[in-house]
C-alpha cells in the first residue's frame, strides 16, 4: 500500500499544516480525520479565512445572536468566536503537540491587521489574544512589517509562540530571524526558559510569481522565466535559514534547548492555471519547514503529490534565475515592497468586512 503523500511530507521533515479553520470542520470530526489519516500537523488562520467561515455558515448564528443581544460589539463577537475555534483546534491537535515535542500541533490566530504599523498596539493585542486562547500550542500571528519586528522580539521574550506573517523578501526575512533570536536572547538573559517557545516565519510564495509574470508578459521577456521568481526567492530564503542556524548566535541558544524558527511556505496554491496545482508544494519540499495548504491544494496533494526533497536543486538554480529576472527588467525589491503593503491592506480590509458582516448578521438575528 502506497504511503499518503501528505504523510510522506512529514516523514521527509516538512510539516503539512491546514490553511483553513471553521467550527464545522472541528465539530464534524473532519479535523480529527485529517490528523489521523493525512498526517496533518498544524493549522493557520487569517481574517480572510474567518470572514468566509462566518459569512458562509449558519454555525455561528446562535452565538452571534446571544452575544449581540448582550450588547457585545462586532469586534468582541468576532474575538469570542475566533478564540473558541482556535481553542477547540488546539485541543484537537494537543496529542500531536505532545507527541512531537511541541514542534507541531500548533494553531495560529492573527492580531488585528489594522495594527500592522503600530508596534505597541500589536504587542498589547498579541498578549491579550495569547491570554484569551490560553493554550500552549496556540501561535499568535504578527505581520512582519518594520513596525512588527520589535513586536516579534518583545512577544518572544515574553514567552509567546509567534507566527511572523506576510513575508515576501529575503532581506525582510533576515530581519525577522534577528528579531526572533534577539527575543530569545532577551528572555534567556532574564533567566527564563526558552526551550518551549515555537515560531515560524511565513514566507508567501505564489503571489510573487503572479506579479513577476505580469511584468515578464508586459515586456515580452523569455517565457521560460515565467514561474521562476517565487520558487527562486523561497530557495534563497531557505539558504538564509540554514545559515542562520549553522552556529554563531544560534549555537548558544540551541545549547539551551531553543528550537529554530522554521520557514513556513504560505500562499502555495497555484494562481495561474498554466502551472500544475501542486507546483509550489513540490518545488519546496524541504527539511525543517512547514507548508500551510488551503483545502483544495491539500486534497490535490493527497491525490497526486510526489513528495521528494527538491529544495537543493532549487537552491542551485536560484542565483542564476534571479539574475536572469533582474536582467529582464523584473525588480523584485519593488515587487516585494508592494506585496507587503498590499497584503497588510488586504487583510485589514478583510477584517473590516468581517466585522461589518457580523454587525449585519447580528442585526438580522437579534429579535427573531
Amino acid at each position: 500500500m502506497s504511503v499518503n503523500p501528505l504523510v510522506r511530507l512529514g516523514e521527509l521533515g516538512q510539516s503539512p499544516w491546514y490553511d483553513y479553520i471553521t467550527r464545522d470542520l472541528i465539530a464534524s470530526g473532519t479535523l480529527s480525520r485529517l490528523i489521523a489519516d493525512d498526517g496533518l500537523l498544524g493549522m493557520t488562520s487569517n481574517p480572510t479565512i474567518f470572514e468566509k467561515a462566518v459569512a458562509g455558515s449558519a454555525a455561528y448564528d446562535e452565538d452571534i445572536r446571544a452575544l449581540a443581544g448582550a450588547g457585545s460589539s462586532p469586534k468582541t463577537i468576532f474575538e469570542t468566536l475566533a478564540v473558541a475555534d482556535v481553542r477547540a483546534a488546539c485541543d484537537a491537535f494537543r496529542a500531536v503537540y505532545d507527541r512531537r515535542g511541541g514542534r507541531d500541533g500548533l494553531v495560529s490566530l492573527e492580531v488585528d491587521p489594522s495594527l500592522a504599523r503600530d508596534t505597541d498596539a500589536t504587542i498589547a493585542e498579541a498578549r491579550r489574544l495569547w491570554a484569551l486562547v490560553d493554550r500552549p500550542n496556540a501561535m499568535i500571528k504578527i505581520p512582519g512589517t518594520l513596525e512588527g519586528l520589535p513586536a516579534v522580539t518583545r512577544c518572544v521574550a515574553d514567552g509567546l509562540n509567534v507566527n511572523v506573517t506576510l513575508l515576501f523578501s529575503v532581506a525582510r526575512y533576515e530581519q525577522v530571524i534577528d528579531a526572533f533570536v534577539t527575543g530569545l536572547e532577551a528572555r534567556g538573559a532574564r533567566g527564563l526558559p526558552i526551550d518551549a517557545i515555537r515560531s515560524v516565519a511565513s514566507f508567501f510564495v505564489s503571489r510573487l510569481d503572479t506579479r513577476a509574470d505580469q511584468v515578464l508578459d508586459r515586456i515580452g521577456a523569455d517565457p521560460q522565466l515565467r514561474g521562476t521568481a517565487a520558487i527562486a526567492n523561497a530557495c534563497q530564503a531557505y539558504r538564509t535559514f540554514e545559515r542562520a542556524v549553522a552556529g554563531g548566535r544560534w549555537g548558544h541558544l540551541a545549547a539551551r534547548g531553543a528550537e529554530p524558527q522554521r520557514p513556513l511556505w504560505a500562499s502555495t496554491s497555484t494562481k495561474d492555471p498554466a502551472y500544475p496545482d501542486v507546483y509550489y508544494v513540490e518545488a519546496l519540499v524541504a527539511p525543517r519547514t512547514v507548508n500551510t495548504l488551503p483545502p483544495a491544494t491539500f486534497e490535490a496533494y493527497r491525490d497526486h503529490g510526489d513528495p521528494v526533497v527538491r529544495i537543493r536543486e532549487g537552491m542551485e538554480k536560484a542565483p542564476a534565475q534571479l539574475r536572469a529576472l533582474e536582467a529582464a527588467g523584473v525588480d523584485l525589491d519593488a515587487i516585494t515592497r508592494a506585496l507587503e503593503a498590499e497584503g497588510v491592506d488586504s487583510f485589514a480590509a478583510s477584517y473590516e468586512q468581517l466585522l461589518a458582516g457580523i454587525e449585519a448578521k447580528a442585526g438580522s438575528l437579534v429579535g427573531r
